[in-house]
């Protein structure tokens, strides 16, 4: 034992004189660089080993001390610090402005199978174009998070991009930069080319949503694992994304210069060997009925997986081949997405009842027995309006089926017939509003009743939150809580009434101290600066949603214009149709309601809007969209159109120029059909847009 420990006691003088003789001759500066350049490739190693191998090398302790060490050094040397350096995954300070990035090659959406012909009829339509070829297949989870294309040059990361419209997306590198899954530097396990665009899924595991959605517990909560995802990359302030626990998967080569590659199994080898995270149930198949077997697989072992799938990408294999097939139109005809259906549980509909909205709106909703989804308890669910209830011939006392399809608010999808057992309740609305007594009224026409009462508790209260609602007048420190305080201490009979509040008046309520009261009264000093469209929305006018109110102020550019506006001149704006017209109109020539417009112009707040005229290939034309779209959100679909100068309406009039139907498109479609307004799918619009933007770089 003596003798050993001899052994070891002359190793480690020996490399002692081995490390002095090697850092003999070198300058301070050397010697840190090189210490730096060491502890970057072990934390780096660490990181690859951890999220790609999935073979942890080092303990977090030990991991710690290596980023305690580098942060010391760079932060005593900042000139050694480079973008790609481990610490700057922590995020720097806030993003002043997100700036466009056009994608050099087009970020191309996919077109979807619901069935197995569906599938067939894919590959039958490859088949006819290439009638030589021979098929193989690969098949990939699809994972439920959002797009990124990762450029490197010389293999460092240069830019992460989101999706955006596939032609143009947003600049989010820095927040890119906190994911640790993401290499800031290729490794050179295969030749690194001098520049590749790297693409893949940024997601975030269903153990990390739950965790942030309970640290959340007091604020909005995330709907599910992709929004999380999707809001936490697009922080403003990069070190909150490095809080967010996002991960990633690589899918595919967007560009690559100075490589050859064959085919897309190999295009999957490459980049795990550069580093990236390989979803590890990527299968290569060479049928389609091993394709098909992959499908079924996956939709019933799907809810086993650390992440949420929406489906499996299935992908021509040889890239020559994919090069022939082409595209059509902005799908790939070499990839599709197999879709499974909605998630649906069954429960009991215990009861049925109604909240009093802010216009005085009758809204059903379904009290269910408590069921879990996919990890969230639900027990009640949106039943839209007695048609609804109605059509779909729901009872109190039946079992229904209950979907969360991506939705915030779970649906009654039906009632399940066969185990209806003659007991069950035909439901109708009440004859009077629960809350102030008042007969309820149903215009003919419209699916919904409503309480008449204009000082009804429950419509006024709705009425209150909305008014300080962050789309309304955003006075953010004013939750529901304060506002039932505040009206059952008399103070609140009028949305005016928040501007003739008092700090003493604050401080009677429960719990609120002088701080709060202080952070509220500058919340309404705030508001009175909000553009005039934002009022319009908080003034509870019946069929005034956001884009209806933006529209209005738009068109008439200050409140005492719109009030002397009548109905044929409102009904002119383009998206506003006769039923708003008349709502809005009416609503001006109420002495009510021209008394609270005058006390809140003499408590100060703004009655203009600054006019943002765009004028452009789409002036004059006014676009409604409804369903789901695929290839980029409703926001950045609306933004497009109004960049071109087009207007978005708020619901469907026989003056609608256009509607955009995308998937699982409701009444709207329906109501633009019987109007005889043309209606146009999801592809439709990208074409128009992509047309129009081209012809705008050309000019430019």
């Amino acid at each position: 034992m003596d003798e050993e420990q001899t052994i070891s006691e002359q190793d480690q003088a020996n490399d002692q004189s081995e490390s002095l003789l090697e850092h003999a001759g070198q300058t301070e500066e050397e010697r840190l660089a090189k210490r730096v350049a060491e502890l970057r490739h072990q934390i780096e190693e660490a990181n690859y080993q951890y999220h790609v191998l999935d073979n942890p090398t080092l303990s977090d302790a030990e991991y710690d001390q290596l980023m305690i060490e580098l942060q010391r050094i760079e932060g005593e040397h900042p000139e050694l610090v480079t973008p790609e350096s481990p610490t700057q995954r922590v995020g720097a300070g806030p993003l002043q402005d997100v700036a466009q990035y056009s994608h050099p090659v087009p970020m191309l959406s996919l077109a979807n199978a619901r069935s197995e012909k569906e599938l067939y009829d894919w590959y039958k339509r490859a088949q006819n174009i290439l009638p030589n070829a021979t098929f193989t297949y690969v098949c990939e989870l699809k994972i439920d998070g959002l797009a990124m294309a990762l450029t490197y040059d010389q293999g460092r990361l240069t830019m992460g991009a989101s999706r955006g419209n596939g032609l143009v997306g947003e600049d989010w590198t820095p927040n890119v930069r906190t994911i640790r899954s993401i290499p800031q530097k290729l490794h050179d396990a295969a030749p690194i080319p001098e520049k590749v665009e790297v693409r893949g899924e940024i997601y975030m595991s269903t153990q990390s949503f739950e965790k942030l959605n309970e640290q959340m517990a007091e604020n909005k909560l995330f709907a599910n694992p992709r929004n999380a995802a999707a809001g936490s990359l697009r922080q403003k302030d990069p070190r909150i994304t490095g809080t967010r626990n996002l991960d990633f998967f690589g899918y595919q080569i967007g560009y690559v210069q100075g490589m050859r590659i064959q085919s897309h199994w190999e295009t999957l080898q490459l980049i795990k060997e550069w580093g990236f995270p390989l979803n590890p149930h990527v299968q290569l198949a060479h049928t389609l009925e091993e394709v098909m077997a992959f499908c079924n697989k996956w939709e019933h072992e799907r809810f086993n997986l650390p992440y949420e799938i929406d489906g499996v990408v299935i992908k021509i294999n040889d890239l020559a081949h994919q090069e022939e097939l082409g595209v059509v139109a902005r799908d790939p005809r070499w990839a599709i997405a197999f879709k499974y259906p909605p998630i649906q549980v069954a429960t009991r509909l215990l009861d049925i009842k109604v909240n009093i909205g802010r216009t005085g709106s009758v809204n059903p909703w379904a009290e269910l027995e408590p069921i879990n989804i996919r990890g969230v308890t639900v027990s009640r669910a949106s039943l839209h309006n007695e048609e609804d209830i109605q059509r779909k011939d729901l009872r109190v006392g039946d079992w229904v089926l209950v979907q969360r399809a991506g939705e915030v608010i779970p649906q009654v999808v039906k009632p399940v017939m066969e185990k209806r057992t003659g007991s069950e309740e035909v439901y109708h609305l009440p004859e009077n509003c629960p809350r102030c007594g008042t007969a309820i009224i149903r215009i003919p026409d419209q699916a919904m009743a409503y309480c008449p009462n204009l000082q009804c508790p429950a419509r006024n209260f709705e009425s209150f939150t909305h008014f300080v609602s962050k789309g309304a007048m955003d006075m953010d420190t004013i939750g529901e809580k304060t506002c039932e305080q505040l009206m059952e201490a008399g103070y609140l009979q009028s949305v005016s009434d928040f501007y003739h509040l008092t700090r003493d008046d604050l401080l009677e309520l429960e719990g609120i101290k002088e701080k709060s009261a202080n952070n509220m009264l500058n919340a309404i000093e705030a508001s009175k600066q909000r553009p005039l469209s934002r009022l319009l929305f908080g003034l509870n006018i019946r069929y005034v949603g956001e884009k209806t109110a933006q529209l209005l102020a738009d068109a008439f550019g200050d409140m005492d214009t719109l009030m002397a506006a009548s109905e044929a001149q409102i009904n002119e704006v383009p998206g506003i149709g006769p039923k708003i017209g008349q709502s809005v109109a009416q609503w001006f020539q109420q002495e009510e309601n021209q008394a609270l417009i005058e006390r809140l112009r003499a408590a100060g707040l703004n009655m203009r809007e600054e006019r943002k005229h765009v004028e452009g290939p789409l002036t004059g034309q006014s676009f409604l969209l409804t369903g789901r779209l695929n290839t980029m959100t409703r926001t950045a679909a609306e933004e497009a159109i109004k960049a071109l100068g087009g207007t978005i309406a708020s619901g469907v009039s026989k003056s609608l120029s256009h509607l955009i139907a995308g998937e699982d498109a409701g009444s709207k479609l329906a109501k633009a059909q019987k109007a005889k307004v043309p209606v146009h799918d999801e592809q439709w619009l990208l074409d128009l847009l992509q047309q129009y933007q081209q012809s705008e770089q050309a000019v430019s």
